[in-house]
């Protein structure tokens, strides 16, 4: 059973930044490809960011790419995700996931079902 544990969320003004981690312990953090959701009231879960095992590889959801930069540390068995120039309608509970499967190309990592393990969340607010 791999935990994982998200932190850095808060109350922040538009155009401002956050750091989002996500802390991971149990099993071997490194076999696992992981990924950024965020959930808003009355709207779907939607993909935000992934990373492979090794971090050779990420991808973006549109609405964040440009803004919202995913990384992992595995000698720390921490994920991250750092979010500048905050818009509101980021205000979401935002969560990190892990996979143990094969995963290749932005279709695989964003779908959601394909994810195993999940945080509790954190929620990020944002004002305008």
């Amino acid at each position: 059973q791999l935990q994982l544990v998200e932190s850095g969320g808060g109350l922040v003004q538009a155009g401002d930044s956050l750091r989002l981690s996500c802390a991971a312990s149990g099993r071997a953090f490194s076999s696992y490809a992981m990924g950024w959701f965020r959930h808003a009231p009355g709207k779907e879960r939607e993909f935000v960011a992934a990373i492979s095992w090794m971090g050779g590889s990420t991808y973006y959801g549109d609405s964040v790419k440009g803004r919202f930069t995913i990384s992992r540390d595995n000698a720390k068995d921490t994920l991250y995700l750092q979010m500048n120039s905050l818009k509101p309608e980021d205000t979401a509970v935002y969560y990190c996931a892990a996979r143990g499967d094969y995963c290749s190309g932005y279709m695989c990592y964003q779908h959601r079902p394909g994810y195993d393990y999940w945080g509790q969340g954190t929620q990020v607010t944002v004002s305008s």
